[in-house]
């Protein structure tokens, strides 16, 4: 088909130059002007002829075309089929409009910008392009109300479909074009915020069908000059700034569509065309409606000043002039396209020379917007290949420089290394010792306890000086501890030390891999997943159970446990003790060995104090069996004893040191009656029968001593048999939740490197890299024209 092309194009070419070289020479001299318009009406005919035989020869290369495609659709060539160039040049601008701003990457690749006056007929323009009455339509009224960038591309069958929906538009049904329109209508109101009246946001439709011009558009909502009543205020000053965003892309070819039907001088577009493109070296200026303009202008030469540019001070590749239909909305494309063919076969305009034959019908205009198109591709792709293989060498050199020893791990890789790295630290903690965790409840347990059994029950107890009312007491005392806090703060514990366990392992993980990048991830891991944790709080009344009746065994069975119970309450007396002993010392402030070495003196506070505790020791030694409280009159006693060596006191004072001093009183002499009882074991075997030696307090520690083992041990079971996998559990969740949800991996994985390996395997880099390696071949192929080689020039 194209070799025919060519052929009986030169044919033409050589009559035509041999015919004009012949009448030339007759009517040069005799009838000068009789010979133009003789030459134009003469040439007018064999063009029209060869328009005809072309149009002949398309068709048939287009169905021959179509039965291509279809075989290739049904598998009958047997290869793999690919991507088209335009639908993946299409893919990159979809995904370059959404990348990250900062690159400025979606304004340098080109793209078709159809701007124009309101109700100019742009729409009508692009849906011949497109060869499909796609838009909604409206009389008078604003109905593109957010940009529309359609793909054109060739395929067997004529349909259109949305990027980001799987749906098949049939444009060869009316039904299917009804619901492609009210689909687009619905999509551009959706976009429109409340209170706006059009929308920066842009609707990606891909149109595919035999014979059709491959490129990219982008259809504007018409300029305007006056908002008129239901329009948001700034809706004139929006549409200039999404025109202009647009436009500003130094490789955007400008479709500048006039409505021929109206006086020039109320465009507004052409003055914004000129201040975008003031050169008009990407401008394709189009008049529409000339029909109309033809009938309606009193002066058709007004019609060839526009086309030819001498009109408007707006400058631009090419002037075409196109008729869009009658106006009514139920034409269909082919009688739109017989009624254009008509009108300009008739037209005085073209027979009396005003347009040239290469100016008029929306084919032409179809052909030379897709072959500027391809021009500008060719130009801008290899610039931004230039660009992406500079960027990505200064990346490579970044990374290597400042992480050699480290492989480029984007964030979703490095989340699936810290995320096995996390489940490999829970499943150490399953791996814990029983022992160590018996040691670490038992020791946690009673650092909680403790204060409550020495200061609520053991030493209440132990001062009444009388075994069976020690007894008694520890026995109320510790049935009521048991039934209302005991079993609760037991839980605490085990929960608390599950937690710190959980986090040491997170922090003290010392695998071959372990990388510091991770540490923000693990902490919020480790935080929901505590969150999210809740104790089994079932075990509470089992619990409480068995330490009742720890509590209540008070059998003894043999000397190592009596030796060992004898040491843990000679390890919390000591302890107490130093803690009492401190308090006094910071009452009563340094003595003399501290106030010469160190250069320390007693406040005035302190001084009271420390006289006010010689006083009270004189007291303790005159009455070492001394009750807990002083006496009302021993209170006064103490207050005028140290009157008469001028220290003025008060009496609650006199009962705060009394409080300490007899507290450490008590510790000592308690201490002492504990080393006594180290060779008690014998007597309370028997009972302590006979004996004046009394041990009541050992068997109590003994008995608390045994809750506490028995304790640890039943929460270190429900640790290891339960709590440990429902909290590994949570971490998978946990885990699972972060991975889907991008945002919280930004945040949670950060820094430079993670940028610079994000920038290194960006898709973005990837797919433009992919598609810059074909530039050169789309100039020598021409692949805007030949169908068969773009299709296969790319996977997707």
């Amino acid at each position: 088909v194209r070799n025919t092309e060519t052929l009986f194009s030169l044919y033409i070419l050589k009559e035509s130059l041999t015919q004009y070289s012949s009448f030339n020479r007759i009517y040069h001299i005799e009838k000068g002007e009789i010979r133009c318009l003789n030459w134009s009406s003469f040439l007018r005919h064999p063009q029209m002829k060869y328009q005809r035989m072309l149009e002949r020869l398309e068709k048939e290369n287009k169905d021959l075309r179509k039965v291509v495609l279809q075989k290739d659709e049904k598998g009958i060539h047997q290869r793999k089929v690919k991507k088209s160039l335009i639908d993946m040049y299409s893919e990159v601008l979809d995904i370059l409009s959404d990348f990250d701003s900062n690159y400025n990457t979606q304004d340098h690749l080109p793209r078709v910008v159809v701007v124009g006056d309101q109700s100019a007929g742009k729409t009508s323009v692009l849906e011949m392009i497109a060869q499909a009455r796609i838009f909604p339509r409206g009389s008078g009224e604003m109905m593109t109300r957010s940009p529309v960038k359609v793909t054109l591309s060739e395929g067997p069958h004529h349909v259109a479909m949305f990027k980001d929906s799987s749906r098949e538009f049939d444009l060869g049904k009316e039904e299917d074009l009804a619901a492609l329109r009210h689909e687009i209508e619905l999509r551009m109101r959706k976009s429109v915020k409340e209170g706006q009246t059009v929308s920066p946001e842009t609707i990606s439709l891909n149109v595919k069908g035999p014979g059709i011009q491959r490129m990219v558009l982008v259809d504007l909502p018409g300029v305007i000059s006056t908002v008129t009543a239901g329009m948001a205020s700034d809706t004139k000053e929006t549409i200039f700034s999404i025109s202009k965003n647009y436009m500003q892309n130094p490789n955007a070819i400008i479709l500048c569509i006039q409505d021929g039907s109206v006086d020039a001088e109320r465009s507004i577009v052409t003055d914004l065309v000129s201040q975008m493109d003031p050169q008009g070296k990407r401008t394709i200026f189009v008049l529409t409606k000339v029909d109309l303009a033809e009938k309606n202008l009193a002066s058709p030469n007004r019609i060839q000043q526009i086309v030819e540019g001498k009109l408007f001070p707006m400058k631009a590749l090419g002037y075409f002039a196109v008729v869009t239909g009658k106006g009514s909305a139920g034409e269909s494309i082919d009688s739109i396209k017989d009624y254009e063919e008509d009108f300009f076969q008739n037209s005085r305009l073209l027979r009396d020379g005003m347009l040239k034959a290469h100016q008029v019908t929306t084919k032409n205009l179809s052909l030379a917007v897709s072959d500027c198109f391809w021009k500008m591709v060719r130009e801008s792709v290899e610039q931004q290949a230039d660009a992406f293989k500079a960027s990505r060498f200064n990346l490579e050199t970044e990374w290597k420089n400042n992480y050699p020893r480290l492989r480029e791990l984007d964030r979703n890789e490095l989340f699936e290394k810290a995320k096995n790295e996390i489940l490999d630290e829970v499943i150490s903690l399953s791996q814990v010792t029983p022992k160590h965790w018996e040691a670490i409840l038992l020791k946690k347990l009673w650092e909680r306890v403790s204060t409550h059994v020495i200061e609520n029950i053991y030493l209440p107890a132990a001062q009444t000086m009388n075994s069976g009312t020690f007894n008694t007491t520890v026995d109320i005392k510790l049935k009521q501890w048991t039934d209302k806090q005991l079993p609760h703060k037991a839980l605490e514990v085990a929960w608390e030390t599950l937690q710190e366990e959980f986090a040491r392992f997170m922090a003290e993980y010392k695998g071959k891999d372990q990388d510091d990048i991770f540490d923000k991830l693990k902490e919020a891991v480790k935080d929901e997943s505590i969150k999210r944790h809740k104790w089994n709080e079932r075990s509470m009344d089992s619990l409480r159970v068995i330490q009742h009746n720890a509590l209540e065994d008070r059998s003894i069975t043999d000397k190592p446990q009596w030796d060992a119970a004898i040491e843990f309450m000679e390890e919390t007396l000591h302890a107490r003790l130093k803690d009492t002993d401190c308090v006094i010392n910071d009452m009563v402030g340094p003595d003399w060995k501290q106030r010469w070495l160190s250069w320390k003196n007693r406040s005035p506070e302190q001084h009271i104090r420390n006289e006010t505790k010689n006083e009270l020791e004189r007291l303790l030694k005159l009455h070492e069996d001394h009750t807990a409280y002083l006496a009302n009159d021993e209170v006064t006693t103490v207050r005028k004893n140290l009157e008469g060596r001028g220290v003025e006191v008060d009496p609650v004072l006199i009962k705060d040191t009394w409080h300490q001093l007899y507290r450490r009183h008590f510790l000592q002499k308690a201490l002492q009656h504990c080393n006594l009882c180290r060779r008690g074991f014998y007597y309370y075997q028997r009972h302590f029968v006979d004996s004046e030696l009394e041990c009541n307090d050992v068997v109590l520690f003994w008995r608390i001593q045994r809750m506490l083992l028995i304790t640890a041990n039943t929460l270190r079971q429900q640790l290891t048999n339960t709590e440990v996998r429902r909290l590994e559990k949570n971490v998978k969740e946990v885990l699972e939740d972060f991975g889907e949800d991008t945002e919280k991996k930004a945040h949670l994985i950060t820094g430079r490197r993670v940028q610079l390996a994000e920038d290194l395997s960006d898709g973005v880099k990837e797919k433009s890299s992919r598609y810059t390696e074909c530039p050169c071949r789309v100039g020598l192929w021409g692949l805007q024209r030949d169908a068969t080689e773009s299709d296969t020039v790319l996977e997707g």
